[in-house]
């Protein structure tokens, strides 16, 4: 029995790959199994192909895997595209109204199943989707009621008659290529799961969840892929906590409306991509200026300007450290798994107000959009703080302003909010005095600025970097940040059967810089490559910039073709290392 398995489907956007995907991966996950989703897909709605691989495994998993064993294709374009991942004993499972080969070179099993005449025979081709799932599921030998206990979630809206036409596609798919096949592929039966329930969702219902357990009740945003979906599940959740979302006529609008409604007392935040981030780089400013706490979610997609919509980068380190004119203190996290994503969504609001300064969240578009398994978040974990907001303002002199930037050791300043007695300030983007008034006196400037400033001088993120460092002599260190954590792992894993020592550092913390945490793993490491997904090797240079001693041991893997890395590359990479010597 295979304790991993992997299985995509492609066709044209439209064509119901998608919900193929979510039936099929939702039944997966109530047998118990772990699932890594990835998607490949068009900056259109309909037409251009797609595809979407689900990676199966009875061990949890935070990658994509190199191999492909099943392949559902409604087009010949799917099988020409996708079939060099197919492993010698894979399968391909093809539309017949295709016509479908193989191409020269592959080694798969090919079965023309009728996924579009069955699906017509009940009433509309619509459904060759449910055939292929039918078809696939059979395949693996599994269980059918528990499918089609997932077709009933997936259309009971619809009504009975609906349901009942979908499982009977289902039905029809799976005996169809069990006759083809002559019963199960014995090599693809699944061990079985352990059965324990499992969160299955992307990293942007993670930081909407977040959002939510933070205490976060008005979220203001402009619709942009890979960060929409954050908005769409609050949409649906605020109102029921007597919040809001409000969906602006641009980015500008958007992170205006977030620093007002966090001034008002609210908790209040935005979410974005590349496009957005760089509309909002002179309310950031505000924000840093005013001391409003701001949150920010940036999705990293492939840029510049509009860019590759739909595909993986990791190419806004830089603009998000140091795209706002003039100097601000700024926090900026990266969670790498579905969990940091809930869990440092929740911190980001803390911090916020802790610090009253902007925190982004960054994550990149496979960490946001990919689908995958997750232990139940601990509730017990939470806590809110909301810094210095004090309650009752002590009585001020007539006609004297609340000291809203007071003079503080720490650089933080007592808050309040509108409408509390004695807390009246000015609020103003001009530099200021302790009261708010705007001042242009050199040595107020002076004290404002170091006020400012100094606020993340004692800064310290908890788990700043998540390390796996075994080896207390590693032949190299391998650093990435986001989404290719797992994939980092994979490829050590693949290294140490080899005798080659690697040690493993992901950076959550870019800025400020953990300087003291990443240091020591620098120390003890003969070879550094950075890995990461974009051409300039941003990540690296800013090691570089803060720890400039280990400069000349530091060597990047970098990946810009829209991309996520896969574990042989990164194994490939690194072996090639031993060809240089630092």
């Amino acid at each position: 029995m295979k304790r991993e398995l992997s299985w995509k489907i492609g066709g044209q956007q439209g064509e119901g790959v998608e919900s193929t995907d979510r039936i099929f991966s939702t039944a997966l996950n109530r047998l118990g199994y772990y699932l890594y989703g990835y998607r490949h897909f068009s900056s259109r709605i309909k037409g251009g192909h797609t595809n979407n691989k689900i990676r199966i495994s009875v061990e949890p998993l935070r990658a994509i895997s190199d191999e492909l064993h099943l392949l559902v294709a409604f087009d010949q374009e799917s099988i020409d595209l996708n079939a060099a991942e197919l492993t010698s004993d894979g399968i391909i499972l093809a539309d017949e109204k295709v016509h479908p080969v193989i191409p020269e070179g592959a080694q798969a099993r090919l079965f023309a199943v009728p996924f579009t005449r069955i699906a017509e025979e009940h009433g509309t081709s619509l459904m060759k989707n449910m055939v292929a799932t039918g078809a696939s599921w059979a395949l693996l030998g599994l269980p059918l009621d528990l499918l089609n206990q997932a077709v009933e979630a997936e259309f009971g809206r619809k009504g009975e008659k609906v349901v009942l036409k979908n499982q009977e596609a289902v039905r029809r798919g799976a005996e169809h290529v069990l006759q083809l096949a002559g019963g199960p592929v014995e090599e693809f039966r699944l061990a079985p799961a352990d059965g324990k329930r499992k969160l299955f969702l992307i990293g942007n219902e993670a930081i909407g969840l977040g959002a939510v357990a933070a205490g976060c009740r008005v979220m203001a945003a402009y619709p942009i892929t890979p960060a929409s979906e954050i908005m769409e599940y609050l949409i649906k959740e605020l109102p029921r906590l007597g919040g809001t979302v409000i969906q602006t006529e641009d980015e500008i609008a958007a992170v205006t409306m977030a620093i007002g409604a966090n001034y008002a007392g609210a908790r209040s935040f935005t979410a974005s991509a590349g496009p957005g981030l760089s509309l909002m780089m002179e309310a950031i400013g505000l924000a840093g200026m005013t001391e409003t706490p701001l949150v920010i979610v940036n999705t990293q997609r492939g840029g510049p300007s509009t860019g590759l919509p739909t595909k993986q980068e990791q190419s806004d380190i830089m603009a998000m450290i140091y795209g706002t004119h003039g100097e601000i203190p700024k926090i900026v996290i990266a969670p790498g798994t579905i969990e940091d994503c809930f869990y440092d969504t929740v911190e980001a609001f803390n911090l916020a107000e802790r610090y009253q300064c902007p925190v982004i969240l960054v994550t990149d578009l496979q960490l946001s959009l990919g689908k995958q398994s997750a232990e139940p978040f601990d509730y017990r974990k939470i806590s809110i703080d909301r810094g210095r907001l004090i309650e009752d303002p002590a009585p001020r002199s007539e006609g004297g302003l609340f000291k809203r930037y007071e003079h503080a050791l720490d650089g933080i300043s007592p808050r309040t909010i509108p409408g509390q007695k004695h807390g009246i300030h000015h609020v103003t983007g001009v530099e200021h005095a302790e009261d708010g008034r705007p001042s242009e006196n050199s040595r107020n400037r002076l004290t404002m600025m170091n006020k400012r400033m100094s606020k993340l001088s004692t800064f310290q993120l908890d788990s700043a970097i998540r390390a796996d460092a075994p080896h207390t002599e590693p032949d190299l260190l391998i650093i990435g940040m986001g989404s290719t954590g797992g994939t980092i792992a994979e490829a050590r894993e693949r290294l140490q059967q080899e005798g080659i020592k690697a040690n493993q550092v992901a950076v959550r913390l870019l800025h400020p810089f953990p300087i003291a945490e990443l240091k020591p793993h620098l120390e003890k490491a003969r070879r550094v490559i950075v890995v990461e997904n974009n051409a300039t090797g941003q990540l690296a240079s800013l090691i570089r910039m803060n720890l400039p001693e280990y400069a000349g041991r530091i060597r990047h893997q970098l990946k810009y073709n829209g991309k996520p890395f896969l574990p042989s590359e990164i194994y490939t990479g690194c072996k090639e290392m031993f060809v240089w010597q630092p």
